[in-house]
């Protein structure tokens, strides 16, 4: 390590954490006063051409309104078909590889040692000064060691110790929803049953659980992230409020353990019981950015699957008739809603050396993003994949969660979760019809309905 490197180094284990994201804050808004410019990335929403209509080379898979718009379909099938190892040259967010096919992306995600995950996993680059570490932006054996520290969370035990739990607080909800009128289905289940989740995980004060949701989307909705534009200010906000948050999380949970209370199994207590990992407080932005990472983690794929499945069904209603006929089908379905919905568009990796990946040249420090939600359609893996078909054979085998090495480690919670939730609907409901268009957030990475307004039909008492 340079002696810049390590002065830098010490002032941020020095600096407290929001005062960090103040200067970072402070600098950005400066740059941009200077600069005379309003964001680092934009995007301006225009209706999107039919994919026929532009040439290849002109393709920009970033434009977050591909997927607003709801033609993203089209655009992957066009690349996957044309180009599947794609060069867009000309991107707000700089030069990068689409890879769009299912085996492609899986030779990617699962060789670290030539495509690495540091130092983002998103196309664009985070505000100067706001470069978080988080394990899912690491490389072996660093990435290892961190993983490894709250993996425990999500064994198989503690699994099956939490689906009482779980499934409880799915009753509480779904007990409370109104029947035979419209109401929102995002705000009222989706949020509100990811929020009691993320709560049980970090054992954070049950009363603000809507904050950790907050912070969540919040973390995700900067322009480098969905194209702009972006209230940063609002961004930044949500940061410091965040970085006081959890930090005083951490320090009530070692100050009662100094006092002699057993740690508990969240996975706060997890990080302080690890060797690689229980001085994180001292390293301020690598903790805010495994606590953000495993904030989104927990929000983003379930929340959108949970959503997702509902519009699904409503899409294609003889499955839904097929689910109603027999319920046994509710876990396959599950791998299907969330091949279906991909929750997370992509994951960026840069090229450690100079390397060809089927026919195209990649050279050493070229971004290149890897298209789960384009892998996830695609025919050379998935039968008619555009249907949503909840006993189809493979479903398994998407790829919504990553593979190798980051593959993502509560797979199985989300799984879950998503079980008890349709095994507990089948149980109330005839019918849930989704009234009106959905909203979408603007995103290329998070694939988020933010709206879905639904009416239940209740089951008809024996």
């Amino acid at each position: 390590m340079s002696i810049a490197d390590t002065v830098a180094t010490t002032a941020r284990s020095i600096i407290p954490m929001e005062l960090q994201i103040r200067g970072a804050h402070l600098y950005d808004k400066t740059r941009r006063i200077v600069t005379r410019t309003d964001g680092q990335v934009m995007f301006t929403e225009t209706p999107i051409p039919p994919v026929d209509d532009v040439d290849l080379a002109d393709i920009d898979l970033s434009n977050p309104f591909l997927y607003r718009q709801g033609l993203w379909k089209s655009y992957f099938e066009r690349v996957r078909n044309e180009a599947p190892v794609h060069f867009q040259p000309n991107s707000p967010f700089g030069p990068f590889w689409s890879v769009t096919r299912h085996a492609d992306i899986i030779a990617v995600d699962k060789n670290h040692k030539v495509f690495s995950a540091e130092p983002f996993i998103i196309i664009g680059k985070p505000p100067r000064f706001m470069d978080i570490a988080m394990f899912i932006a690491m490389d072996p054996p660093r990435h290892d060691s961190q993983r490894a520290a709250v993996q425990g969370v999500v064994a198989p035990k503690n699994l099956r110790e939490m689906e009482d739990l779980i499934r409880s607080r799915v009753q509480e909800v779904l007990d409370d929803l109104p029947v035979n009128q419209p109401f929102d289905w995002v705000r009222t289940v989706s949020v509100e049953l990811t929020a009691r989740m993320l709560a049980t995980l970090l054992d954070f004060p049950y009363e603000q659980r809507h904050k950790l949701v907050e912070w969540s989307d919040l973390a995700t909705a900067m322009e480098q992230t969905n194209g702009g534009p972006s209230d940063n200010d609002e961004v930044f906000g949500a940061m410091v409020d965040a970085a006081k948050g959890l930090s005083a999380l951490w320090h009530d949970k070692a100050a009662r353990k100094a006092a002699g209370e057993e740690p508990g199994f969240d996975l706060i207590s997890l990080l302080q019981a690890n060797d690689d990992t229980k001085d994180l407080i001292d390293r301020p932005l690598e903790f805010l950015g495994n606590l953000t990472l495993l904030i989104v983690g927990g929000n983003d794929t379930t929340r959108n699957s949970m959503s997702g499945g509902v519009l699904a069904l409503n899409e294609f209603p003889d499955q839904f008739e097929k689910l109603k006929a027999n319920p046994d089908l509710v876990p396959g379905m599950v791998s299907e809603i969330i091949r279906w919905q991909t929750p997370l568009a992509y994951m960026r990796r840069i090229a450690k050396e100079d390397t060809i990946l089927n026919g195209q040249f990649i050279r050493k420090g070229d971004k290149v993003v890897m298209w789960y939600a384009s892998g996830n359609r695609d025919e050379r893996v998935f039968d008619r994949p555009d249907d949503f078909i909840i006993d189809r054979k493979n479903a398994r085998n998407h790829i919504a969660f990553g593979f190798g090495v980051h593959r993502c480690m509560g797979n199985r919670l989300a799984e879950m979760q998503l079980r008890i939730l349709w095994e507990e609907l089948l149980t109330r409901f005839e019918n849930i019809e989704v009234v009106g268009k959905p909203e979408y957030v603007q995103s290329n990475f998070v694939r988020g309905i933010s709206k879905m307004m639904v009416t239940l039909t209740p089951k008809q008492q024996a």
